[in-house]
């Protein structure tokens, strides 16, 4: 059954949208973040909460937000489930920096007027941190560090409306299907748009389910999250710069570089010899947003080689929210209409 009303607070990174519920009216049962996404998926009050925050008229087709939990234990501030409107994501990098900004702005985390501190989030793939950077006490960056990240197959072949196609699969907390734009005549450009959600959407279906969305030890992790098209703008001296646009869920285009998606990209290019030690990827988003990423280190997961990645952006408030719900209202829990 849904509550009354449900308060939410709205922040943007890099475009994106990500609306918070710090208190879920509805209980989420669990032991832990990916059991209680596990749960979740399977709950109908859960999933009917979800509907209503990301359906029209209280969303859109594209949003995006999380339910704060409990950690997995007392390592971390704060647990985490992401959703959109297809569901139940398992990784969100510019959610975990929205929720950075957040847990500093409300004071949940304690941090110093000008200084750093670390927020420890447990979410569904992992523990991961949002370091937070303030300077007279405004957040100015938030470095996003992420669970370790691989490539998990290179030249897959995928047939798509357009043509054959040939991706690189890789693993940011999710995985992904990447492959430049020029592959099939297109550039990451709004004029684009609509055939990369059409050919995203196919690439992505026609591989999740392969051999190549399989991740190795934990199937809830398993699946094709979206499809991630770049175009190449150009490397520097330190930097490899590129623009891109997630494609993920069911067609949803995510407006900033996108967080998990860029740590997918790093481990692309740290695995191509294109990121020694010093070099920044400069990673522009459909809108003209900006993160940039950085290999920390290289690590071993199970016997196969993959770096630990640092993407920093940071996210600005832009609503307090009570929505309510009318039990009488015939549109509850909303539509989707693009």
């Amino acid at each position: 059954m849904l509550p009354a009303s449900v308060t939410t607070t709205d922040y943007h990174t890099g475009g994106e949208p990500f609306r918070i519920v710090p208190g879920p009216p509805v209980p989420i049962r669990g032991a832990t973040v990916a059991e209680r996404r596990a749960r979740a998926i399977e709950d109908p009050d859960v999933q009917a909460l979800r509907a209503v925050l990301c359906s029209e008229p209280r969303g859109h087709a594209d949003m995006y937000g999380g339910f704060i939990v409990p950690p997995d234990d007392a390592g971390a501030h704060l647990g985490v489930l992401f959703w959109h409107k297809d569901g139940f994501s398992t990784a969100c990098g510019h959610g975990t920096i929205a929720l950075g900004v957040w847990a500093v702005d409300t004071g949940r985390v304690a941090a110093p007027e000008t200084g750093s501190t670390d927020v420890v989030i447990d979410v569904p793939s992992g523990r991961v941190t949002a370091r937070v950077h303030r300077q007279d006490g405004r957040v100015v960056a938030v470095d996003f560090v992420n669970v370790p990240s691989w490539v998990v197959a290179r030249e897959v072949p995928v047939t798509t409306s357009r043509g054959e196609a040939t991706v690189t699969m890789a693993y940011g907390g999710a995985i992904y299907a990447t492959l430049p734009a020029a592959q099939l005549g297109l550039s990451v450009t709004p004029g684009h748009l609509g055939e990369l959600i059409a050919l995203g959407r196919e690439i992505k279906w026609a591989l999740d389910e392969s051999e190549h969305a399989a991740h190795p030890t934990d199937p809830r992790l398993s699946g094709v999250y979206g499809t991630i098209w770049f175009d190449e703008l150009g490397d520097a001296e330190g930097q490899v710069h590129q623009r891109n646009v997630a494609v993920f869920a069911d067609g949803e285009v995510d407006r900033s570089p996108c967080g998990s998606g860029t740590c997918a990209r790093l481990a692309v290019l740290a695995d191509e010899g294109r990121l020694p030690a010093g070099t920044v990827l400069q990673h522009d988003s459909i809108v003209g947003s900006t993160f940039t990423g950085t290999v920390l280190e290289t690590v071993d997961v199970d016997g196969r080689r993959a770096v630990l990645p640092q993407v920093t952006g940071t996210a600005y408030r832009t609503g307090e929210h009570v929505f309510s719900i009318d039990p009488h209202d015939p549109l509850v829990p909303g539509f989707v209409l693009r």
